[in-house]
């Protein structure tokens, strides 16, 4: 195996994660308004731009899955058991001892079992309830006469809301602690930026990429 910079972020998906971060954060400023824990908006303003970088985050999360789909990306976020205990020992114990993360990234697998079974998690359960609790929540008057009880339903509707909600909070609280730990804020948020990470190769996969897609491959240091 050989350690090379290598391209593994593209700009789609550096896009689609700053673009999701703004409208997450925006929507979190937002609902926080909405439910009273601060008054920088009026409810009137806050509840269209609540409403808007949803339907806006809705697009994006589209977008996202028809391109994770058609490029095979979605494998990346595949859960494995392999190699998690290691990294959540990391977590819980070795990191505060200095030591190096057990996790190394390969080509075709840039995101440690931890991460890809948060995400998993997130994907296929978390942002699911917040996307159809959100559109239960905005066309309540489409239903509210068609449905019995529609009251507690929508108690029910609102609640599960701010449950996925909450949940993401203390997603994004702790990926950004996260970001904080090993080799540092700036050294994780960079390959974000560029889209260059440094990556484990085979020689075949090392082969393929200097033979079919050089513009990946940062020069080796002389």
């Amino acid at each position: 195996m050989t350690k090379r910079i290598v391209k593994v972020y593209p700009r789609f998906e550096r896009l689609w994660h700053w673009g999701q971060a703004l409208l997450i954060f925006t929507l979190i400023f937002t609902g926080f308004g909405l439910n009273g824990v601060h008054d920088f908006l009026p409810f009137g303003p806050a509840v269209m731009l609540h409403t808007a970088a949803a339907l806006a985050l809705l697009a994006l999360w589209i977008f996202a899955t028809f391109w994770l789909v058609t490029t095979g990306t979605w494998r990346q976020f595949v859960p494995t058991l392999e190699g998690m205990f290691q990294v959540i020992l990391y977590y819980a114990w070795g990191v505060f001892k200095g030591r190096k993360h057990p996790y190394k990234k390969v080509l075709l697998r840039k995101h440690n079992p931890l991460q890809a079974a948060t995400y998993f998690g997130l994907k296929w359960f978390v942002f699911p309830a917040i996307w159809i609790s959100g559109l239960l929540y905005l066309s309540y008057n489409l239903w509210e006469g068609a449905v019995p009880e529609s009251s507690f339903w929508l108690w029910l509707v609102a609640n599960l809301h701010l449950l996925a909600a909450y949940v993401i909070v203390a997603f994004i609280i702790v990926h950004v602690y996260l970001l904080t730990v090993g080799h540092g804020f700036g050294a994780h948020v960079k390959p974000m930026i560029t889209g260059y990470d440094e990556v484990e190769l085979s020689d075949a996969e090392e082969a393929y990429l200097q033979a079919d897609e050089p513009w990946r491959l940062k020069a080796k240091d002389v």
